[in-house]
């Protein structure tokens, strides 16, 4: 049995209890521990600034998200993630509307979260979807989750 009072650090409380879902709340936006929290895979996990929790329905939004297994990263943490200098990566060859839909993806929206903020069918988001593993040259594969693995490729980037 895990004192659960005793997990501090979200890292170890996925280590702890496999699983759990874990959304951080934080009054600081900290790249590393932004991108440390998803390095292991995005599915689970989230990362708000508590100064947007005041809106009751981005929390609660998140929180179902994170339990549901997804991901749920504050907007702002996504931009400066991706903000950051990089060298020339295949993100290079995605269209301004496909950067668009992997950045709803990374925030942890599904296709039809995706499709309702940019005003498109589910069918237009699932296309740019598979544009975007294309380009990124993310196959099918049993062993990999290739969303997750684009959302790391443009967090990296």
């Amino acid at each position: 049995m895990v004192d659960r009072r005793a997990v501090v650090n979200p890292r170890q409380a996925r280590s702890a209890l496999p699983g759990v879902g874990v959304l951080v709340l934080s009054q600081f936006l900290e790249d590393r521990y932004a991108f440390d929290l998803v390095a292991d895979g995005a599915q689970g996990v989230g990362y708000l600034l508590k100064e947007k929790v005041g809106d009751l329905r981005v929390f609660t939004d998140a929180v179902r998200r994170v339990a549901d297994g997804g991901s749920a990263l504050d907007p702002d943490v996504v931009a400066r993630l991706v903000g950051r200098r990089r060298r020339s990566s295949p993100l290079d060859s995605l269209t301004k509307r496909e950067t668009e839909v992997l950045a709803l993806i990374a925030e942890g929206y599904s296709n039809a979260g995706v499709a309702r903020e940019l005003v498109v069918t589910v069918a237009a988001v699932e296309r740019h979807v598979t544009s975007i593993f294309d380009k990124l040259g993310l196959q099918q594969s049993p062993d990999q989750h290739r969303r997750v693995l684009a959302v790391l490729n443009y967090l990296q980037a």
